[in-house]
């Protein structure tokens, strides 16, 4: 009985602490301290002032993805992600004038061999051979006005800690931290890269980022298993394509073509920055304007137009290697604006959180039959996606037999309701997740530009909690009932290869 009365006390505790702490933080509180601003070009500006320590934190989301690719081009989105941090023309160069003629030509030399190069009829192999040398023969010209890594030299000896960036599926994201004292040189430098970025060095990045998709996905298993997954889950939309790009496209595509889905998608409209820390938006707001008004405006880029059709059949992936066993399991599940979307994160908290979850304590510790086990929405938000299962078979089991008990996980959704403990312990770690979201500049800038972007306002941070607290035992089976079909079924499952037979001679002797 004790033990009983101690947990009630401590999750009564922790109920009221963290009511009283989102209290002290709400809605508006931070409206007091944050300030928006739409430039005349159509970027959006987030200011929050919190002068805790003399140091700010950036978050630019730049609204494209892999999502806005086509064929041909695939993983480009990633690829000019990393051009972002190869200068401009003020920066990672010792000639820029000359350095640009010198790309020029590259572009030139690299179309002239693409042309002969991709000939189905009539391919002329010498002709290839001599177009591919003067080619890269161009890119060295090029090459020696270069000053290689400059762009991060300069905000890492100026005090720039964390920088970096990201691509998805869904956006492309920058970021790092700097003393307060350098706001100015912040915005020369992050506006300048979107305002004159340089396809420098582009065929030698190109390379990197082939080698990355080779360590990522190709001598990965895991990675493999992931990328022919949504392969087969997603026949038309997008988001069935890799972030990194097929193979084919990695080794053609050019900086003529990074440099079209630049200008395209780069546009001031379709970036959003939160700036988060010891910054006076009075102050700030002005040398903001002042850099980032420079880039110019563009046409808003065009809504995707390809939805992913309703899937009528389940569909397998089977896969074997000499690795550990995995198993995959998806649905289709609408995107974020879908009312319902608050449900699909308490199910997932209520699958996956922790050592407390429903997946955890019946795969691993209970059955023992896995080693990890998760739930939860993938690969990105914007548009419809899945709502995954994934895990790992423990030693003398097989990846097919983690199916039936997934499956019974599942149907204690649809036919179960969850009980009071469960449902209230999900509702407190998604506040406490909140404050925790809060507790530096960094992770309040990203989620205040998220946000910002996403709903086209920063409180919707706030409602999502509000969401996630209605959010009721008949709404769990109603979602799990309507999602949660054989017909709207994909599994990847990957087997351990078994060894060769050894070859035997006469007699049975090896």
């Amino acid at each position: 009985m004790k033990i009983h009365i101690s947990r009630f006390l401590t999750r009564t505790i922790l109920v009221l602490f963290f009511a009283a702490t989102l209290n002290a933080q709400d809605i508006a509180s931070f409206e007091k301290k944050i300030t928006v601003k739409k430039l005349s070009n159509g970027l959006t500006v987030l200011i929050m002032e919190r002068p805790e320590a003399p140091v700010f934190s950036f978050f630019t989301h730049v609204n494209v993805g892999s999502a806005q690719e086509v064929q041909g081009i695939t993983g480009l989105a990633h690829m000019f992600e990393h051009m972002a941090f190869k200068g401009t023309d003020e920066i990672g160069t010792t000639n820029y004038p000359a350095e640009k003629k010198a790309l020029e030509k590259v572009e030139q030399a690299y179309a002239a061999y693409q042309r002969e190069n991709l000939k189905e009829v009539g391919r002329d192999e010498k002709k290839v051979e001599q177009l591919d040398a003067e080619w890269k023969k161009a890119v060295d010209d090029a090459n020696q006005y270069v000053v290689p890594n400059q762009f991060g030299e300069i905000v890492e000896s100026q005090g720039g800690v964390g920088l970096n960036a990201g691509t998805d599926w869904d956006e492309t994201t920058y970021y790092y931290s700097f003393p307060e004292n350098r706001l100015e040189l912040w915005a020369y430098l992050e506006s300048q890269r979107f305002l004159q970025p340089v396809m420098r060095e582009f065929y030698k990045e190109r390379d990197v980022v082939m080698e990355e998709r080779r360590m990522r996905t190709d001598s990965s298993p895991q990675g493999r298993l992931v990328e022919q997954f949504l392969a087969t889950a997603f026949v038309a939309h997008p988001y069935g394509r890799p972030v990194a790009g097929w193979p084919s496209d990695l080794q053609s595509f050019s900086a003529s073509d990074a440099k079209n889905f630049f200008h395209k998608y780069y546009v001031p409209s379709n970036i959003t920055i939160a700036v988060v820390g010891d910054v006076q938006a009075a102050k700030a707001l002005p040398m903001i304007e002042k850099y980032f008004g420079r880039i110019p405006a563009g046409p808003q880029p065009e809504a995707l137009r390809t939805v992913e059709p309703q899937q009528h059949a389940m569909r397998e992936v089977f896969l074997e290697d000499k690795s550990q066993p995995l198993y995959v399991e998806g649905y289709h599940r609408p995107n974020f604006r879908d009312p319902d979307d608050a449900v699909y994160d308490v199910m997932s908290d209520l699958l996956s959180k922790g050592r407390t979850s429903r997946l955890y304590r019946s795969l691993v510790r209970d059955k023992q039959i896995a080693l990890a086990a998760e739930g939860g929405s993938f690969p990105g938000l914007k548009y419809p996606c899945l709502f995954y299962f994934f895990a790992a078979p423990n030693q003398g089991h097989t990846a097919a037999e983690l199916a039936g008990p997934i499956h019974e996980q599942i149907e204690r959704l649809k036919t179960q309701d969850v009980s009071d403990e469960e449902l209230e312990s999900i509702k407190t770690r998604a506040k406490a997740d909140l404050i925790r979201g809060l507790g530096d500049n960094a992770g309040l800038a990203s989620q205040l530009a998220e946000y910002q972007a996403a709903y086209g306002d920063w409180r919707e941070l706030f409602r999502q909690i509000n969401r996630i607290e209605a959010v009721s035992k008949a709404d769990i089976r109603r979602v799990a009932n309507k999602i949660f079909t054989p017909e709207n079924r994909t599994v990847a499952i990957m087997e351990t290869k078994p060894p060769a037979q050894a070859q035997t001679g006469k007699g049975g002797q090896q």
